[in-house]
């Protein structure tokens, strides 16, 4: 079967809104960055381990109801899981309810088994993605200038990654594609890996155990901010006691600094993972998105 899935690139699930309508191999050839390894994938209760061919799940909204946006999605999972099912298909769902194109990324966890150079592996995967969704904008309705990138947790310093690290190509890219993300949403993002704020278990993972400054620094996206870093909404909970709120308060203000469109909603209480007591938190992301014009008014 996987086989198969390489040969044809694709698979064909479910065309019913709201529910998986592909499963989409991200490289269509060779994995770049890779080595063979015994590891094997596994899903326990809609939490990824082992991932070692990265792909799409694409969620489209019924075609009278489409805007042209698109999201890739970053479950986190502190580079360890990836909690797919939580926070990337939960929320594809919901994009697409509202017009907006989704697309799960099941990106490359960082290991040193499966990647010569694992800090850059999941960087590679994003960058795939985005360009995956420009080359396919036709075939699934969308707008090659409103493709955005959000992220979870982990998934959040992916997705920060990508939008702050897009002028140099990771990937094979010879139709030169746009890797800049148009926006960015991070939901209790890591963003830096610095000594006195990271998350410690994100950063190991990641860089390793004694990564040298430079590494930390590049890694580091609230230092990788200019005036072409994408639009962003930000959301986080004042009491998160796993990725300090800081976090996200000083990437909005380098963002804020560098004259960057910017909106943050931080609440009082929540802790990390929020979203899983706060129905309504997507509510004011949406009107963000109305009002940034990335998607018609609701």
């Amino acid at each position: 079967m996987k086989k198969f899935q390489m040969i044809i690139g694709l698979v064909f699930i479910l065309s019913i809104p709201g529910r998986t309508q592909e499963i989409v191999n991200l490289y269509p050839g060779t994995i770049p960055n890779s080595k063979s390894a015994d590891l094997m994938e596994i899903n326990t209760s809609g939490m990824y381990r082992g991932v070692t061919t990265p792909t799409l799940e694409v969620y489209l909204p019924e075609k009278g109801k489409a805007t042209g946006a698109a999201v890739v999605i970053c479950p986190g999972g502190g580079y360890s899981v990836i909690v797919f099912q939580g926070e990337g298909v939960s929320a594809a769902k919901e994009f697409s309810k509202n017009g907006v194109a989704a697309f799960v990324l099941k990106y490359r966890l960082p290991d040193d088994i499966i990647m010569p150079d694992k800090k850059i592996g999941p960087l590679q995967d994003a960058q795939q993605a985005i360009k995956l969704v420009r080359e396919n904008a036709e075939k699934w309705g969308v707008d090659v200038h409103k493709v955005g990138i959000m992220g979870f947790s982990a998934g959040g310093h992916l997705a920060s990654t990508e939008a702050t690290h897009f002028k140099k190509a990771f990937i094979e890219n010879a139709k030169n594609t746009s890797l800049r993300p148009d926006f960015q949403i991070l939901v209790y993002p890591v963003i830096t890996m610095q000594d006195n704020l990271t998350h410690r278990d994100s950063r190991n993972k990641l860089l390793g155990n004694n990564p040298s400054k430079e590494t930390i620094d590049e890694f580091s996206n609230e230092l990788q901010v200019d005036e072409t870093t994408p639009p962003a909404y930000i959301t986080h909970a004042a009491d998160d006691n796993v990725v300090d709120v800081d976090n996200s308060i000083n990437y909005f203000e380098k963002l804020r600094h560098y004259k960057v469109p910017v909106e943050m909603h931080i609440y009082p209480k929540g802790g990390h993972g929020f979203i899983f007591g706060h129905k309504g938190w997507m509510e004011p992301l949406f009107k963000w998105m109305e009002n940034s014009k990335w998607i018609s008014k609701l």
